[in-house]
């Protein structure tokens, strides 16, 4: 396991020795370099820098270069304009960087210098509830932040923080107590998520109704709540009961999403309950929450309602009840008491940006989160249909979340079957590719779009080969795979001695530049930037694939050289896919 400088770190440290060389009054100035389509790099530092010295740019520029001489990495630096640098790396040199870096399992990838330990709170559906469209992105957002940031190097924990508290569960349990066998599965060995859900979907619609309808009910209903609260054995056993139940359609549809939900990262809002107390109490002898109205209350100056008064965030109601503040700030306790977390990221709908800006700042006010521990929303906008409005059915009702993932599934296998034109394919492999296709489709839908904006989802732009979606990646994936199988006993070799054509230079630059954009996107939270490298390295390989015949080529070095950017950029495709969540399937 070796980390690869990139080329771009390697210029970057030439050139910044070369400017100490030739200033040593400058220290160690950055010379600002980036990619440029006049060269592969251009540096503009030393533009700043002359002016802080009072020198001529252009002078100080031609010194630099005179300082720097010829090597093997640096083919050409040429003074433009004011006093920028355009530079030009060997050929040699990009096929020696990528050798080394096919050369290891992380592609040359490091790991990241100051990992910590983060707490991920993501995919949080609620107990009893059927899953819908807004619980998609929550689920997908933070799957791929997961990866991204375990595969840097951070200690990650998950945690799916469930709505599985609150007053609608004394109504659902009374029901259930004087209905008991609702939740029975009479002779069924295992119960399908399908089933789990229509039957809590039945006990939440029936108990509704008599709660709307029968004052007893109601009655004995808020009776169940108390005897819930105050953790009466008998109550307890049957609210465990729904969170079972629930779990099990959880499970079934994480699985279809093809994600990893384990048990003990479950932790709902109910796991938190025997913390409310203490929480509060810390809270109101610290002097950072105040009684208000016989409520406990948090107020901020920057947060007035419409009528100009402070906006509080109400930790306490006045009736003793817990809001959903008491839980978070308790939640923000554990993790960082218990956790011992040094990042704490909520993966959580931007309309709840106001109230986690409150939460956050209470608890730095109470000293849970400090310059050594912080918190991020990483919010995200609605998922909107074609029409550009919040997503819903003909009957204007939220869409449910496993038809999507079923029309997804459908379309999919119908563009695979399509493209399967020389029947290579069986019918188990047009099913199992339809899946990773559509399910990919969806999730990268999702991450390719920043997450804080909205998007519309469109099945049939997801689905399409054109374009920025992932069914482009995969075939660009599979038709590697495939050139691979055909190329038989030839097999990829680095040629460092060969000129490279203008294409897989290209194509050779932005390989290396893997291990940079993932540390960017580690460190930004931002998946889309992600996405968006490996859109890009999918369009170069299309434009080396049109121009320079791999099998094709004219000397079996040249050959080889082709096979050997074929298999690099097939590893990348496939390490970043899988960083996304996203399957790529050997053929397509």
């Amino acid at each position: 396991m070796a980390s690869v400088p990139s080329l771009a770190s390697t210029v970057q440290q030439r050139l910044a020795d070369a400017l100490s060389a030739v200033l040593p009054e400058a220290g160690s100035a950055d010379p600002l370099l980036r990619r440029s389509d006049r060269a592969d790099f251009q540096a503009n530092g030393i533009l700043a820098l002359a002016k802080k010295l009072k020198g001529n740019p252009r002078e100080l520029a031609t010194k630099v270069v005179e300082g720097i001489g010829a090597n093997d990495v640096l083919k050409d630096i040429e003074v433009s304009g004011p006093g920028f640098l355009n530079i030009t790396i060997t050929d040699k040199a990009i096929t020696e960087t990528l050798a080394a870096r096919t050369a290891d399992d992380r592609l040359g990838v490091p790991f990241a210098e100051n990992a910590g330990t983060t707490v991920v709170d993501y995919a949080q559906p609620n107990v009893a509830k059927e899953m819908h469209v807004g619980h998609l992105r929550s689920a997908v957002i933070g799957d791929a932040m997961v990866q991204i940031l375990e595969f840097t190097g951070e200690t990650v924990i998950r945690r799916h923080h469930i709505g599985d508290w609150g007053t609608q569960y004394g109504m659902l349990i009374q029901y259930l107590i004087e209905h008991p066998h609702e939740l029975d599965h009479e002779g069924v060995a295992e119960v399908s998520g399908e089933e789990a859900m229509s039957s809590l979907d039945r006990i939440y619609k029936a108990s509704r109704a008599l709660f709307d309808s029968d004052e007893e009910f109601k009655g004995r209903a808020r009776d169940r709540v108390v005897a819930l609260q105050a953790g009466d054995p008998e109550t307890r056993a049957h609210w465990q009961r729904f969170v079972d139940e629930s779990k099990i359609y959880f499970y079934s549809v994480f699985n279809k999403l093809d994600m990893e939900i384990r048990d003990p990262d479950i932790v709902g809002e109910s796991g938190y309950n025997d913390m409310l107390d203490e929480t509060c109490r810390l809270l109101e002898e610290s002097g950072v929450a105040v009684r208000s109205e016989g409520a406990l209350c948090v107020f901020f100056d920057d947060v007035k309602g419409p009528d100009g008064n402070p906006t509080p965030l109400i930790v306490k109601k006045s009736n003793g009840g817990y809001g959903y503040a008491a839980t978070d700030l308790s939640a923000i306790r554990d993790r960082v008491q218990n956790l011992k977390a040094n990042t704490l990221i909520y993966v959580v709908d931007a309309r709840q940006s106001l109230h986690f800006k409150m939460v956050f700042e209470t608890a730095r006010r109470a000293g849970w989160l400090n310059d050594e521990v912080k918190a991020v929303q990483l919010a995200f906008g609605t998922v909107l249909g074609k029409d550009g409005k919040p997503f819903k059915t003909r009957e204007g009702e939220t869409v449910r979340l496993v038809d999507l993932l079923d029309e997804a599934i459908e379309r999919a296998t119908a563009v695979v079957r399509e493209k399967d034109t020389r029947n290579e394919l069986t019918e188990e492999e047009i099913a199992e590719r339809g899946v990773q296709v559509g399910i990919g489709a969806i999730k990268y839908a999702d991450l390719s779009t920043s997450a804080a904006r909205d998007y519309k989802f469109d099945l049939d732009q997801m689905v399409s080969l054109n374009g920025d979606t992932s069914v482009y990646l995969q075939y660009a994936y599979a038709r590697i795979q495939s050139i691979l199988r055909k190329a038989g006993d030839r097999k990829p070799a680095a040629h460092p001695e060969l000129e490279l054509a203008a294409a897989e230079r290209a194509l050779g630059l932005h390989l290396d530049q893997f291990g940079e954009a993932l540390a960017e996107v580690a460190s930004s939270y931002e998946p889309h930037k992600l996405a968006a490298y490996l859109y890009q390295l999918a369009s170069h390989y299309t434009t080396f694939y049109d121009q320079c015949p791999v099998l094709k080529a004219e000397t079996p070095a040249q050959i080889e050289n082709r096979l050997f950017l074929c298999d690099i950029t097939a590893r990348t495709l496939h390490q970043g896919m899988a960083l996304l969540g996203i399957r790529t399937p050997e053929r397509l």
